[in-house]
């Protein structure tokens, strides 16, 4: 048996390589990156009622769709830019879906504007910490929504954004490394 093999992970990164990857790459770790920051939110509310696995499956799609998540370009997304988007069969295509980036790029660039950057912003909620369960999770006791995302939820809302429902946000907090859920036994949850 390999090394790579005798890793034990969090089960839900099951079996699929790119789901490995982005597991033990990237899911967790402290993002702090704006342009990063915003793919991962937007990804985050098209992934609303689908399996993330999709998501992961069309992403270098939706990159190239969406002009590399660069947020100035999608706030100004007018009727062309999203007959174009719904015609794309590479990326998931739902109209308010797709209303919601460029809604969100407009809100996102606000946030900047008054915090500097939206990294300050989002990572301020935790004072710039990571939050771990000390224990850790279980696929069965790992939470959907917390106090903390909802907060953060109610207040992007109150921003004027879009597809950013508790869930959808304390699932945002995981994939940037805010919230750390690495389960009990995975090498990532050993390694803190």
């Amino acid at each position: 048996m390999c090394a790579e093999e005798a890793l034990g992970r969090c089960t839900w990164a099951g079996d699929d390589p790119l789901y490995t990857r982005y597991h033990d790459e990237e899911w967790g770790m402290p993002c702090h990156d704006d342009r990063m920051l915003f793919e991962m939110l937007i990804l985050e509310g098209f992934q609303a009622g689908l399996s993330w696995i999709t998501i992961l499956r069309k992403r270098e799609n939706f990159r190239r769709a969406f002009e590399g998540f660069d947020p100035v370009h999608i706030a100004n997304y007018g009727d062309t830019d999203e007959a174009r988007l719904l015609a794309d069969a590479g990326i998931v295509r739902n109209r308010l879906k797709i209303a919601a980036a460029s809604r969100n790029a407009r809100a996102f660039l606000a946030v900047q504007d008054e915090f500097g950057s939206f990294d300050r912003y989002i990572w301020g909620w935790t004072d710039g910490e990571t939050v771990r369960h000390p224990e850790g999770y279980t696929m069965e006791t790992i939470p959907a929504t917390t106090p903390l995302s909802d907060a953060i939820s109610r207040d992007l809302k109150r921003r004027g954004f879009t597809f950013v429902g508790s869930t959808i946000i304390y699932a945002y907090l995981q994939s940037v490394g805010i919230v750390d859920d690495h389960m009990r036994g995975c090498f990532k949850f050993l390694e803190r």
